[in-house]
């Protein structure tokens, strides 16, 4: 099977990843905080060493402000849910995944700002929806769906202009775009580690501008100030509550000096270069449909006419691929896709061109057969 299914998660990781990940769950395992004997305080360095890895590729100028958690959904919400405990307003788009859009409609005061059809969302519109009481901008850098890329650097200076808090999600994009922090001056970044990012499944993290302004939403054992009752104040203590997984952390540091040997403008060329060739092929076939723009990153999303994208995918079982909603519904209402979902490819960087090709002649052969008129 080849697999094309890399916004999900990426499946090959480098070799320095697993060897990584392999020593410290045999080797140095102690708990990071817990006591002062040298496995301990091995465990804390691999973890202040990851946060430096980190402030590298997104040009944080503190990286002790960076914590690492399981995944971009537990980041997303602990800022989301850490910084609108009064009922503020948030300003965030239809293209943004349900680990935004779930937590802002428990808090209920949102406003959800329309795309056009290609996934692209104004940043002119995201103004227009700023009100008195909004607190927080909140934005995908990706779309998970289609690939569209927002322009951020225009909505981190709106947010500057209107002095609201900033929060980037860039599961899809951290190590794949360049994204530089000193420019984009974002109160929150939440990222991936697992995907563009190549670490282990159960990886992400945090990145927080001002920590006296975020609530711990989890609290409990940090391994630091355990004398008092309350959560510490100092990152990233208020947000390690609990055990950290080290050995993950390592080995996510190793997929980020990874990326960085490699460089993400080399990165991006390589998986753009493989959506565009796919791209190409099927906007050219009679049946099928594609979804989003040229330049996004390496997701292509598409569909034939008249089947479920459920159905598509399981004709194309010899390739990994994902169908259905994407965790992102309004996204598909933008898209036009929300009656049969949308069948995604998302190339990494050990994907190749014949890959390409070979979902290409695949979708070919399983249009001219199947594929029925819209009506």
């Amino acid at each position: 099977m080849i697999y094309l299914d890399n916004a999900a998660t990426s499946a090959i990781k480098p070799e320095t990843v697993y060897k990584t990940l392999d020593r410290y769950t045999r080797l140095h395992s102690a708990n990071a905080g817990r006591g002062t004997n040298d496995e301990s305080l091995f465990s804390v360095n691999a973890i202040l060493e990851a946060q430096d890895t980190a402030a590298e590729l997104f040009n944080i100028s503190h990286p002790q402000n960076i914590a690492f958690m399981q995944n971009a959904t537990y980041a997303l919400n602990a800022a989301i849910l850490g910084t609108l405990s009064n009922g503020e307003h948030a300003v965030t788009t239809v293209i943004d995944h349900n680990s935004v859009l779930r937590p802002l409609n428990r808090l209920g005061n949102f406003t959800a700002v329309p795309a056009d059809k290609e996934g692209f969302v104004s940043p002119y519109e995201i103004e227009r929806a700023i009100r008195h009481d909004t607190k927080m901008i909140i934005i995908s850098h990706a779309s998970n769906v289609c690939g569209t890329v927002q322009n951020i650097e225009s909505v981190s200076k709106i947010a500057k202009l209107h002095k609201i808090k900033l929060m980037i999600d860039t599961a899809q994009t951290a190590g794949i775009l360049k994204i530089d922090n000193a420019v984009l001056d974002a109160d929150f970044i939440a990222f991936s580690g697992h995907k563009g990012l190549m670490g282990p499944l159960g990886t992400g993290g945090l990145y927080v501008k001002t920590p006296k302004e975020l609530e711990p939403v989890i609290t409990g054992g940090t391994g630091s100030s355990s004398e008092i009752p309350e959560q510490p104040r100092v990152m990233p203590d208020m947000l390690h509550s609990g055990t950290m997984n080290t050995p993950a952390i390592a080995a996510l540091s190793e997929g980020i000096k990874f990326v960085m040997s490699i460089g993400t403008d080399e990165i991006l060329r390589h998986e753009r270069g493989l959506a565009a060739a796919l791209r190409s092929e099927l906007m050219n076939m009679e049946g099928v449909t594609v979804y989003g723009r040229q330049d996004g990153i390496g997701t292509v999303a598409f569909n034939i006419d008249g089947l479920d994208s459920a159905e598509t995918c399981g004709m194309l079982k010899d390739f990994a691929l994902r169908a259905g909603y994407h965790c992102a519904p309004l996204a598909h209402k933008a898209l036009g896709t929300e009656k049969t979902g949308a069948v995604r490819a998302s190339f990494g960087i050990f994907n190749t061109y014949e890959h390409a090709q070979l979902l290409a002649d695949a979708v070919y052969r399983t249009a001219k057969k199947f594929s029925k008129p819209i009506d």
